[in-house]
């Protein structure tokens, strides 16, 4: 923001010493010639000096040391991807939810990191990088966090951390990988991920690909295909994690979701590759977090209408394995 204040000019005593001039007022004779003379120099006390504008810069506020939540992300009701965290200044989530209660994370990854933390049983407490709950520095910077996969005794999905094994890793399964450099990408394992040469932090399997080369699975319609459902509904509470071409990582999830509804929903935002997550109330839940001016613990914010929640809102330990997003 500047400021401007600048002095208006009176030239008042200027003019009255030019006009007494003009008008011979030094003698009684009246000269024909031009006068070479220059006008007597202002009085030091005259208010006529006309001064430059003086400018006044006001330096813009730093931007906040913690990553800010945006009033959008306490909006309910439908709404198209709009941004409701902001880091150095810059967009870094996006969100959107629909009529029939997807909702949809978009995530920046020039902006924010993906972390897979275990849980105190999936795949146990002790030992890990990241843990059952998000704690230390990783609360300053953290922006979001929501659930992992299916249980790792069902047998459908790996778990790899920092070279330990929770659960071995299975070639063509569906695999959410993040390698050193803080990045993550999605893809089989072994056929489209990893990428050669790049060393690898995480791994977390689970199914086969939900989404491929921007097509659904070929079985979407299948109910047993995409795991057991309580009470056997068509339509639990499920999730799912994608990525786009250009590298946005986007979480998907709902309180009522069939598995063609959550594709879709992926699918049309533009996700190439994906993998479902875990499904049933009880553990499907995406939350935001604000920062309260920097002050205190960060605030859980629900993402998904009406969703269950996870005890402690992975701010305390948690049983299954779930990711968070940090401020890179």
């Amino acid at each position: 923001m500047r400021s401007v204040r600048s002095v208006a000019a009176c030239g008042g005593a200027f003019a009255a010493a030019v006009a007494l001039a003009a008008c011979g007022g030094s003698g009684p004779s009246r000269s024909t010639t031009p006068s070479t003379s220059t006008p007597p120099p202002q009085s030091s006390t005259s208010n006529t000096v006309a001064s430059k504008p003086v400018v006044r810069r006001v330096a813009k506020p730093p931007p906040p040391s913690y990553p800010r939540l945006v009033t959008a992300a306490l909006r309910t009701g439908s709404t198209s991807f709009a941004p409701v965290v902001t880091w150095k200044g810059r967009r870094a989530v996006w969100l959107s939810r629909s009529s029939s209660g997807i909702a949809l994370l978009s995530f920046d990854q020039s902006l924010v990191q993906l972390r897979l933390h275990s849980g105190t049983v999936d795949a146990g407490a002790a030992g890990w990088r990241f843990g059952p709950s998000i704690a230390g520095f990783e609360r300053r910077m953290l922006v979001a966090a929501f659930n992992g996969g299916f249980r790792l005794s069902v047998g459908v999905g790996g778990f790899m951390s920092y070279g330990r094994e929770g659960a071995p890793l299975h070639g063509g399964l569906g695999s959410v990988v993040t390698y050193a450099d803080g990045t993550t990408d999605i893809g089989a394992w072994r056929q489209e991920v990893p990428a050669p040469g790049r060393p690898v932090v995480s791994v977390r399997q689970n199914l086969s690909l939900l989404v491929d080369h921007g097509r659904v699975a070929s079985t979407v319609g299948c109910r047993s295909c995409w795991g057991a459902t309580l009470g056997g509904v068509d339509d639990p509470a499920r999730s799912a994690l994608g990525i786009t071409a250009d590298g946005r990582l986007i979480w998907g999830g709902g309180e009522h979701l069939t598995v063609d509804a959550l594709a879709g929903a992926l699918a049309g935002a533009g996700v190439v590759r994906a993998v479902e997550l875990d499904i049933n109330p009880e553990w499907v839940a995406g939350y935001l977090y604000g920062h309260r001016g920097g002050v205190g613990p960060p605030a859980p914010i629900p993402v998904v209408p009406g969703q269950n929640g996870i005890p402690g809102q992975f701010l305390a330990a948690w049983s299954r394995d779930f990711f968070a997003l940090q401020a890179r």
